[in-house]
């Protein structure tokens, strides 16, 4: 054979650095797909959010004051351990439902034993996509009660106890109380479910003994008050704005979202804002309506 003579194969190296180059390619290509997929459902996510922040923004409108962020045990409308989430149903196209819980109520203010009807009813404006365990109900562990949830929790401020945020237990703060600048104010937050399904509930969440906290709302630096549903695992707290997982269970003191480097807020004048991990320091003056603090959302 002489040397100009044609190769008609590959050698066992070149296969193999061809073999390399297009697994290289298809990593790249997957992580691409990864990230345009992970970035639609943040759009969507945000999206939800905002229509939840201008049903607030209706509801105020409609009541001239932001719905109680939580009812406490003894409220006075005899509406325990409900909040904003089913204040704001009318406003988000859920008349048959809100009139619903509204009747459970009134035949039945423990929500629980026997559950209300909607107590493991998923509301879609409520499920962030990017956490498909909110789409569908679960058990809770501690009453083994069926059970459907919010991926959107309502800024109380610094704490359970500061009552210096938008939604806290019995609150009914306005626009005319938001002192610092509504665009600079929180008002909703994301934060998935409690690892074990017993927090995060959107319709009759008790909280934190009976708080809210942890349920339908949550401070910025919040304490930790379940010891014993924690673990030992999880310290007192405070907590801050952190990146977490859907099986840690000290995650569920603090905001966070299944999205990359950060999570979606909604605002006080409407408006949804995705900010960083690395704005964790930020969020104690955002989180304050009359604080007088000059901080600007990132």
């Amino acid at each position: 054979m002489t040397r100009n003579a044609q190769r008609t194969a590959f050698t066992l190296l070149e296969l193999l650095v061809v073999i390399a180059i297009i697994g290289m390619l298809m990593g790249l290509l997957l992580s691409a797909v990864q990230q345009v997929r992970g970035r639609a459902l943040q759009t969507k996510c945000s999206h939800q959010l905002r229509q939840v922040g201008l049903a607030l923004h209706q509801f105020h409108d409609s009541n001239h004051q932001f719905p109680n962020g939580h009812h406490s045990a003894f409220d006075v409308e005899r509406r325990p351990y409900s909040g904003w989430t089913i204040s704001v149903l009318p406003y988000l196209e859920q008349d048959r439902l809100y009139a619903d819980a509204l009747s459970d109520y009134r035949a039945m203010q423990y929500p629980f034993h026997p559950p209300h009807r909607h107590l493991s009813t998923v509301v879609q404006h409520f499920a962030c996509p990017a956490d498909g365990r909110v789409r569908q109900s679960q058990t809770a562990p501690k009453n083994k009660q069926l059970v459907a949830f919010t991926s959107y929790l309502g800024v109380s401020g610094r704490d359970y106890s500061s009552r210096d945020g938008m939604l806290y237990q019995n609150s009914n703060t306005s626009i005319s109380s938001v002192s610092d600048g509504t665009s600079n104010t929180l008002l909703l937050g994301e934060r998935p479910p409690s690892h074990d399904f017993q927090f995060g509930w959107w319709y009759a969440g008790a909280g934190q003994q009976g708080t809210g906290s942890a349920d339908l709302i949550l401070g910025v630096r919040e304490q930790n008050l379940q010891p014993i549903v924690s673990g030992s695992t999880c310290g007192p707290g405070a907590y801050s704005f952190r990146q977490s997982r859907f099986d840690d269970p000290c995650g569920m003191f603090h905001f966070w979202s299944p999205h990359s480097g950060g999570a979606n807020f909604a605002l006080a004048d409407g408006s949804v804002r995705y900010i960083g991990y690395g704005a964790a320091q930020l969020l104690p003056d955002l989180a304050s309506r009359a604080g007088g603090e000059t901080t600007n959302v990132p």
